[in-house]
């Protein structure tokens, strides 16, 4: 009689393996610096943290990953320094300075370093808490609405994309990754976007009557409302047909609010249409922490950055006062 293993069978058959041997030793040898950059799961936090990267990496002649080990607090003072003198602005500085401490966090839990050299360098301070980024008057957002042709097929698009933007805040990543089905959504009754936010997070958004009539009439004339997995937004090749599988990129959409804007005399980029609804919602007396969630921040100090009541003159104590 033979005697079976018993973890035998809970073991895979040897030709069912995905990797091969090869392939297995190239992964385990990958230094820890390429996995942690692998592992940022954000596509814009990659890119931001790359270029940071890339200009640490230039001003300290380093060409290797491992050279990151042997970096000091020094090193990391001297960049910062090079990053005023160029006149970047604190924020950038403090963004940059976030993504190399980023990664020397990663390689003190890989035990690839003894410490974080970025830690104890000081940082520009936080200029204010109010918002750098322009927002719309009402005006200028109701002229903006009306700047695409209503009669062709690209000007359908833009009118649903920029009531897209500017009823419901959407950053332009969450736009550009809003699928056909993610405006089908529905609960309790009321129609919602469903987007997916910084961090793989995902929130529901009351889909707004007049958004919802432009989005509807741009369907309708590109075809393509019936594919749940279609992206929202296409680009459209000319007036009268032609449009892409692909979605739209958020440089396409950065191009398209800078065009229309520009020709009505303010050129404002995509994130002025997030600040104008934002402060809009606030103007009218929305609940800051239900902007908050409406936003997608995590804290709610980012977005008191859009309330500007207690700035306004007219609410100063100065008109209080009475002899």
């Amino acid at each position: 009689m033979t005697t079976q293993n018993p973890d035998s069978q809970n073991a895979l058959p040897a030709t069912n393996r995905r990797l091969t041997a090869v392939a297995y030793q190239r992964l385990a040898d990958i230094p820890p610096e390429i996995e942690w950059f692998a592992n940022l799961p954000n596509d814009a936090t990659r890119r931001a943290y790359n270029n940071a990267l890339k200009d640490f990496m230039g001003f300290t002649d380093i060409t290797r990953p491992d050279e990151f080990r042997s970096v000091t607090r020094a090193h990391v003072i001297a960049w910062r320094d090079e990053l005023v003198k160029r006149s970047l602005s604190g924020t950038t500085i403090r963004h940059r300075l976030a993504a190399l401490s980023s990664l020397f966090e990663y390689l003190c839990e890989r035990n690839a370093v003894t410490h974080n050299p970025v830690k104890g360098v000081k940082r520009p301070p936080v200029e204010s808490y109010e918002g750098k980024t322009p927002a719309l008057g009402d005006h200028q957002a109701r002229a903006l609405l009306d700047a695409p042709h209503s009669l062709s097929l690209k000007g359908k698009r833009d009118r649903a994309l920029l009531a897209t933007l500017l009823y419901h805040a959407l950053r332009r990543d969450e736009l550009c990754r809003l699928t056909v089905k993610d405006f089908r959504h529905e609960r309790r009754g009321v129609r919602h976007l469903r987007v997916l936010g910084k961090g793989g997070k995902t929130r529901y958004i009351p889909l707004h009557p007049a958004a919802s009539t432009l989005i509807t009439e741009y369907l309708e004339a590109a075809g393509h409302g019936a594919e749940d997995s279609a992206p929202l937004f296409h680009p459209v090749s000319n007036n009268c047909a032609g449009v892409s599988s692909k979605a739209l990129t958020p440089d396409g959409v950065y191009k398209l609010v800078r065009e229309y804007s520009s020709n009505l005399g303010f050129e404002i980029g995509p994130h002025s249409l997030r600040a104008t609804a934002a402060t809009n919602a606030l103007d009218h007396q929305a609940d800051i922490s239900k902007v908050q969630e409406w936003l997608g921040h995590a804290n709610i100090s980012t977005t008191r950055i859009y309330d500007h009541r207690r700035s306004r003159p007219e609410d100063s104590p100065t008109f209080k006062v009475s002899y």
